[in-house]
């Protein structure tokens, strides 16, 4: 999509998915794409990311994460489609009914009276190949 600003600039706006290859972490980022005319008549584009000038997210990538140029980029929906997608498999893991362990000493099927402290979910960490598992050949 592009628009023309009322001082004459057009404006792109683009959005990107990363995937660090080396830490396994990932982000999306919108951007807004200025083209503009320098005066001997040459066209340069200027990236702003929330209003901020950031260089080019093409050129050389850096993780946000651990600061490595080894930067997968995909198309913006591919980080937030596998992150929605892990939390509707950690939501249906932790909808199930939960069991309660069977007395070893009682008759089949009685279940044991006390109940102990329950621990909180431990909060999925997802991995590189979360992210990339879509783009998994198919035998």
């Amino acid at each position: 999509m592009t628009e023309i600003t009322g001082t004459g600039i057009s404006v792109a706006h683009e959005a990107y998915a990363f995937a660090c290859m080396r830490c396994g972490y990932g982000w999306e980022q919108a951007y807004d794409i200025e083209h503009h005319v320098d005066a001997a008549g040459h066209a340069f584009v200027v990236y702003k990311a929330e209003g901020e000038r950031v260089p080019s997210p093409l050129s050389s990538p850096t993780c946000m994460n651990c600061g490595a140029h080894v930067v997968r980029i995909m198309r913006a929906g591919q980080v937030s489609s596998v992150l929605d997608l892990i939390a509707a498999t950690e939501k249906h893991r932790s909808g199930a009914r939960p069991t309660k362990p069977v007395s070893p000493a009682g008759p089949i099927g009685q279940e044991l009276t006390e109940d102990g402290p329950e621990r909180p979910p431990v909060p999925h960490h997802w991995h590189l190949s979360d992210l990339l598992h879509p783009f998994r050949r198919r035998q």
